[in-house]
């Protein structure tokens, strides 16, 4: 029985440390975060990324490897700054997601481009992003280049 019981309790902790894990920190303060990252980019000139998503979501976990590691991270890194949203099973940072267009109103991922000086400069429409997993290795920078040249022509 006391061996179940420590079995038991160790799968537990095991799976309550992976679902810790993740590319979107659950217990962030996101506001917080948009906040210190638009700081950022004023003093660099960049247009942010918010991208909003969750550690159960496949696309959004392709979305997020891209950014840190894909073939085009580097080109990203330089041109955008960028801040990862978590919105659980959508029960988390709504209000968040609302002050900045909604991007997931039709699911996640989802994203909103934003100016240095934090204006709203584009919000993906619903399923946009949903595909990510196909986008191929420049899929989100090209996805976000095409959609920042948009709003500035």
């Amino acid at each position: 029985m006391f061996k179940r019981f420590v079995i038991l309790t160790t799968l537990l902790a095991i799976l309550t440390a992976c679902s810790k894990e993740g590319p979107y920190d659950e217990s962030a303060d996101a506001n917080k975060d948009i906040q210190q990252a638009l700081s950022v980019a004023k003093a660099e000139r960049l247009p942010l990324v918010v991208i909003f998503g969750a550690n159960w979501c496949p696309d959004c976990r392709a979305v997020s490897a891209e950014l840190k590691t894909g073939k085009s991270a580097a080109k990203i890194a330089k041109e955008f700054k960028i801040v990862k949203v978590d919105v659980g099973n959508f029960d988390h940072n709504l209000d968040v997601a609302k002050a900045y267009g909604n991007p997931i109103s039709g699911g996640i991922p989802g994203a909103a481009l934003l100016s240095s000086d934090g204006t709203l400069l584009y919000v993906t429409k619903p399923g946009e992003l949903s595909s990510a997993r196909k986008m191929g290795d420049d899929g989100i920078y090209n996805f976000l280049q095409r959609n920042l040249q948009k709003v500035n022509s």
